[in-house]
């Protein structure tokens, strides 16, 4: 276990000192000393020496210029390695080494130029190996030195194709991400347009028919004789609620038009608790009843998002309470506290009936959109909502929310 755990940190030393600044530095120095070392044992001394020992420093040294300057470096230690490889008569294993770096180097990382150079430096050892020039004393490779020399020809080819096999294989991978994100690109932007399509089509099939109850109700105020007073109004009301309507949905979806060339659509900031009065006003006038409003706690302003979906659920709720509770008084509860908004709507009316649109959270099974949109809603934004008959009749809703407070750019946006 020792072993192993010595034999890991050794690995993890080596690739920290390749990947740091002064890797090539150091990978030059230890090549240099051990092709000199190497050299002086080959050789005797005298002239001799001298020669091989310079180039035995060509052969490993420019290792130092494997990130900087990795073409000139392999250009140098190929010169240096063939001819050294025929004063000793094999090649030396530390330049050997060195030139296989920067081949491998060139081949990863190089152009399409320095490819070709790498394939090409190959050549010199290899040519060494094949044609036996014999050694700078005149004598012939013996079976060791020819062997070397494979060898090292070998070595050389194998870095080349290595270097060029990492290379196409991260050109494949790159094209491949590049493929996936266009594709999936084009899939977003095919699956927004036809959502975008159908979010036009549903505007203007909604439109027409909001737009002809505003018509019928108006001609029928105005062109049924002996209409009631009460009746008039009633009918104006349904009116004014459709033409808000179609106002609102338009300047939700008159984004959508500006895609089709249209005009651009008038943009209001979204609705929030700050205009909870008008709406409550509203109920009151089309439903005759009473609605209060109650409020608790440090009031504030809160997150858009929170403050819509209040707006909303009281809205679906006002609405729910004057289908099924019609003429049933209704109160609103807001009590702030210092993490939520809690929203609390009742009415005084029969209580949850066989609709399931006004009904208690386990009876869904129908066609009611109501409740499960308004749950939707509060869970959007982190919160949760309940709801179910009230103590001593009528029907409750309870929804609690997180209370984000307002930020400065909702701020400046409002």
């Amino acid at each position: 276990m020792t072993g192993a755990r010595g034999e890991w940190a050794g690995g993890r030393g080596v690739r920290r000192l390749a990947s740091s600044p002064d890797g090539p530095v150091a990978a030059a120095a230890l090549l240099t000393l051990l092709a000199a070392v190497d050299t002086v044992l080959r050789t005797g001394a005298g002239d001799r020496l001298t020669a091989a020992l310079l180039l035995a420093f060509g052969a490993a040294a420019p290792v130092a210029l494997l990130r900087t300057h990795p073409a000139p470096a392999a250009v140098l230690t190929t010169a240096a390695n063939a001819p050294l490889a025929a004063l000793l008569g094999a090649p030396v294993a530390a330049g050997v080494a060195a030139q296989a770096l920067l081949l491998h180097r060139l081949a990863r990382h190089g152009t399409r130029r320095a490819r070709t150079l790498a394939v090409l430096l190959v050549l010199p050892l290899a040519g060494y190996a094949v044609g036996d020039p014999g050694t700078a004393a005149g004598g012939r490779l013996d079976a060791a030195g020819r062997l070397l020399a494979v060898a090292a020809a070998v070595l050389l080819a194998a870095a080349t194709a290595t270097g060029l096999a990492h290379r196409t294989r991260s050109t494949a991978a790159a094209h491949s991400a590049t493929e996936r994100a266009i594709a999936h690109a084009l899939y977003e932007h095919a699956a927004r347009g036809e959502r975008a399509r159908i979010a036009r089509e549903l505007h203007d099939v909604v439109a027409h028919h909001i737009s002809m109850i505003s018509v019928q109700a108006e001609t029928a105020r105005l062109t049924t004789p002996g209409l009631p007073d009460e009746g008039a109004r009633r009918l104006r009301d349904i009116g004014d609620t459709a033409r808000t309507a179609l106002t609102e949905m338009r300047r939700l979806l008159g984004v959508l038009r500006e895609d089709a060339g249209a005009a651009p659509a008038e943009r209001r900031p979204p609705p929030g608790l700050a205009q909870l009065n008008e709406l409550l006003d509203g109920a009151r006038d089309a439903a005759g009843a009473a609605v209060r409003l109650i409020v608790s706690g440090a009031v504030r302003p809160l997150g858009t998002g929170i403050e819509l979906t209040a707006y909303r659920i009281v809205q679906e709720a006002l609405t729910n309470a004057r289908r099924h509770a019609p003429g049933a008084a209704v109160d609103v509860e807001l009590h702030y506290t210092g993490t939520a908004l809690r929203l609390r709507i009742r009415d005084n009316g029969p209580g949850p009936g066989p609709d399931p649109g006004h009904g208690p959270d386990p009876g869904f099974a129908g066609g009611g959109h109501g409740l499960p949109g308004m749950r939707e809603r509060a869970a959007a934004v982190g919160g949760r909502l309940r709801s179910g008959p009230a103590a001593g009749g009528g029907f409750l809703l309870e929804a609690t929310l997180p209370a984000r407070t307002r930020t400065s750019r909702e701020e400046t946006a409002a």
